[in-house]
């Protein structure tokens, strides 16, 4: 009976913390990258290590890497396990959340590979 209880104290105290789109709006520094098992150079990639993201309401969303500036719109889904970034510009592309908390978001695509985000001040 008692790990019954704290079985389901844990799954409403996770259910609790669940993260929204509310916990995703503002601003999120890319801190690391990697693709088939590799590290990438942010840096050498972009050319800076000022590669940011950017989640308004309404779904709005730039990309900011350096001064330049990408305006595109994100979705996150109901159950906020997948998040769609599409722009005017490619396809879209979804990303299954694999981490999100109020400092940290990582998350993975199949063709991109993983991102590490941390979230800083506007």
């Amino acid at each position: 009976m008692r790990k019954v209880f704290l079985s389901l104290a844990c799954i409403i105290g996770f259910l609790a913390n669940a993260q929204t789109s509310k916990e995703l709006l503002g601003k999120w520094q890319l801190v690391k990258w990697t693709k088939n098992g590799k590290e990438k150079s942010i840096q050498k990639t972009f050319k800076t290590d000022q590669v940011f993201q950017l989640f308004l309401e309404n779904g709005e969303f730039q990309s900011l890497v350096g001064s330049e500036i990408h305006k595109s719109k994100w979705k996150l889904s109901k159950d906020n396990s997948n998040l769609t970034i599409t722009s005017t510009l490619i396809l879209p592309v979804k990303f299954h959340i694999d981490f999100f908390d109020s400092e940290k978001r990582i998350m993975t695509s199949d063709e991109v590979g993983t991102f590490e985000y941390k979230k800083v001040a506007n």
